[in-house]
């Protein structure tokens, strides 16, 4: 949010102020920090032109808040009409747990031209020694503060989830939240979305309409009695044209919590994930959990939620490779030689096809648990109609876009493989080269988008572009622009993989060339 205002007095120098109030203390109200940065602008002759402002926002990162990226662009870009920042305090300014990233947002203003003021400190901003000193400690202080805060919460919640009562977060589908008065006496159905503080009463979970409870039973049959996937069970309810809540439509992580969370069972539940201080969010082990027994009315009875995760973590998709590495390497032993058709007759171990959406092939499964791959596999249908489709499919998408490379660089690239089957080669005049590798995707059972990245090898080309498949395998969803290296094995990435920040994602291929330049 931005306000304007126009400048008053030819001799005071133009000035914005950042306010920023998360939820903690009155005292920091947008209100309090314009008053005293007013006061401060008065007594040193300053008037305020424009207000950048981040009300509700934690100041532990720099995400979602608005103002101050506001701010930050306007002094980068240099089209500001002010000279100087004013801000209540060092806290306003951010509570970042790295002390250098606080100083570093101040620096991009000071380095703009634009000095920052601290209105309520007792230090004067000025780079002196002692003050800057001072200015280090008081950020510390400010990251140490929301340290101490979030141990603070974290024990208050265990302590309500202890007692039996509910320590924040939805209801999730099929129950609702009950606020009890001091004295345990029901008081009414929480709204969704409706936040009620920890010392305005506790809360309990009950059930909810009548047809979402039998749907959440209904997911259990399915899953325990017809042994169906969590992907199955959201496209069975998509069928029956079942919604849900503020969703048009299921998918495969909704099954998986409601077939995971212990709540279902009347436990009240708390710390099944991780997330402190802005942090991602990270699943904690259950030894973390804290889980008081009986605290609700059940919608699953205990042995129904034990009997459903058992057949869930018997799946050969939950499993890691290794396990089902061992699974194959105990039929290697026993039968002395390995091939598609033994393995899809073996109830031991998992069919071939799971091994090829693991690891790619079954030759390179093969390779992992050092069994030689016979020839003769190939001629097991099954793998030999995998592999055509996918041969086709992928080399129709590798020849229009080498195609349309060669298109946008006329004269300056040219595309050769050292292979018959090898990678294809982009050489450009000046004897850099590119390799170009189509990643197929494939769906997890929860039905995110996964592709398995072979060894990117250096010797071949310092550079790879990597071209990953979008779900119907028709067409490309990205092109990221990676360094190569010789280090053997796969690579499965995710969507939003951090392995990609190795590289840069081509927006267009007229990019193809400056960004490997910015790479080399």
């Amino acid at each position: 949010m931005q306000r304007t205002a126009p400048q008053s007095g030819s001799t005071l120098v133009p000035a914005a102020q950042y306010l920023r109030m998360s939820t903690d203390h009155q005292q920091y109200s947008l209100r309090s920090q314009m008053m005293a940065i007013q006061q401060y602008a008065e007594a040193h002759g300053f008037t305020l032109v424009q207000t950048y402002e981040d009300a509700g926002r934690s100041g532990l990162s720099l995400k979602r808040r608005t103002g101050l990226a506001r701010l930050l662009h306007d002094v980068v870009s240099g089209g500001q009409s002010y000279r100087t920042v004013l801000v209540y305090d060092v806290s306003r300014w951010g509570r970042f747990q790295d002390t250098d990233e606080a100083a570093h947002y101040e620096f991009v203003c000071k380095s703009a031209g634009i000095p920052v003021h601290y209105c309520a400190e007792t230090f004067t901003n000025d780079g002196s020694l002692p003050n800057t000193i001072m200015k280090a400690l008081k950020r510390a202080m400010a990251g140490e503060y929301s340290r101490e805060l979030s141990v603070r919460i974290d024990r208050a919640k265990r302590i309500v989830a202890e007692m039996g009562f509910r320590a924040g977060g939805a209801a999730g589908y099929g129950l609702r939240r009950m606020l009890l008065s001091a004295n345990g006496t029901p008081k009414r159905v929480l709204e969704i979305g409706e936040i009620v503080s920890i010392d305005n009463g506790k809360v309990i979970l009950v059930h909810g309409p009548a047809k979402e409870v039998a749907i959440v039973r209904e997911i259990y049959r399915l899953a325990v009695a017809e042994k169906k996937s969590a992907l199955s069970i959201a496209r069975e309810l998509n069928l029956r044209r079942i919604k849900h809540p503020g969703r048009l439509s299921w998918n495969g992580e909704h099954i998986w919590e409601i077939l995971t969370n212990p709540k279902y069972t009347g436990h009240a539940v708390y710390g099944r994930t991780a997330s402190r201080l802005g942090s991602r969010v990270v699943p904690a082990p259950p030894s973390e959990w804290v889980i008081k027994e009986g605290a609700f009315d059940p919608i699953i009875d205990a042995g129904t939620f034990a009997s459903t995760q058992r057949v869930l973590h018997s799946r050969t998709f939950y499993q890691s490779d290794e396990k089902l590495l061992d699974r194959l390497r105990l039929l290697f032993e026993r039968e002395g030689t390995l091939t598609c058709h033994r393995v899809d007759t073996c109830r031991d171990v998992p069919a071939a096809r799971t091994y090829i959406g693991r690891f790619g092939s079954m030759k390179r499964a093969y390779e992992l648990i050092g069994h030689v791959y016979p020839e003769h596999a190939r001629s097991c249908p099954k793998v030999r109609k995998i592999m055509w489709r996918t041969r086709l499919r992928h080399d129709r998408l590798r020849k229009t876009l080498l195609r349309n490379i060669c298109k946008t660089f006329p004269g300056e690239i040219t595309a050769t493989r050292t292979e018959p089957f090898g990678r294809p080669i982009l050489s450009f005049r000046d004897g850099l080269r590119v390799a170009v590798l189509v990643c197929p995707s494939s769906r997890t059972p929860l039905g995110s988008l996964r592709w398995n990245v072979p060894a990117l090898r250096a010797s071949q080309s310092p550079l790879t572009l990597l071209c990953r498949c979008n779900v119907l395998d028709d067409g490309f969803q990205d092109l990221y622009l990676v360094p190569s290296d010789d280090k053997a094995g796969w690579v499965r990435i995710k969507e939003d993989d951090p392995w990609l920040k190795r590289g840069k994602r081509l927006i267009s291929l007229s990019m193809l060339r400056r960004v490997a330049d910015s790479l080399l």
